[in-house]
């Protein structure tokens, strides 16, 4: 099996004779080249022909994300893996926009980051844990608004209404509830149906749960 031919990028040389360290006595991946900023990495990758390219955000000059942008661009097979210390969701989702195979912290351990190598030359797409965490808690924030927003049209009694219509009470049960006529209750289920484009309470009740509305008026 041929050797994974990896390229080094990051301003601190220290960082690149650690990671240059690491790699050489290992039997699977060598260190071709390193490069210290954005320019020398794209100008190393067709000298090296590395199969992954290991860069850090944070260089001089353009990014690492503008460094892989452009070597994604022009050299579509050579896979980038950022390695950073740098957690923030922007630089997550702006790396793998850029075409980022993966995105490592690093004090990640030795095992993981050469896990990580390989995983990123086979195509695969790599992620840190806490980073994977971070974009799951993202993903569900925005569901959960995506969900919320489907309400947006109710007033908070007519939320509440449409609460207690998703959970099968009548008309009758949820006057009681809320010490309302039966006829206002009607009123407002009447408005629910016209607001969410239903034409009746089962409709009504199936769109309310699918949208998650008891999430919605859960107290914090």
């Amino acid at each position: 099996m041929n050797k994974i031919r990896v390229l080094l990028v990051d301003d601190h040389e220290i960082v690149r004779l650690g990671l240059a360290s690491l790699l050489q006595d290992l039997s699977c991946v060598s260190a071709v080249g390193e490069a210290g900023s954005a320019e020398e990495a794209i100008q190393a990758v067709p000298k090296f022909k590395p199969d992954v390219v290991v860069m850090d955000i944070r260089l001089p000059g353009e990014s690492g994300i503008e460094a892989c942008r452009q070597i994604k661009a022009e050299h579509p097979n050579v896979h980038v893996l950022m390695l950073t210390s740098y957690a923030e969701d922007s630089l997550v989702f702006k790396a793998l926009e850029a075409g980022a195979s993966g995105y490592v912290l690093k004090q990640v351990g030795n095992q993981q980051l050469i896990n990580a190598l390989e995983a990123a030359c086979r195509g695969e797409s790599v992620l840190d844990p806490q980073i994977t965490q971070k974009l799951i808690d993202r993903v569900r924030q925005y569901e959960r608004t995506q969900h919320h927003g489907a309400f947006e049209n109710l007033t908070k009694r007519e939320l509440e209404v449409l609460a207690l219509v998703a959970e099968g009470k009548s008309n009758a049960q949820i006057s009681e509830t809320f010490y309302l006529s039966e006829k206002t209750v009607g009123h407002h289920v009447s408005a629910i149906l016209g607001k969410l484009g239903v034409s009746n309470r089962i409709e009504a009740a199936k769109f309310a749960n699918e949208h998650h509305i008891q999430d919605l008026l859960r107290p914090d």
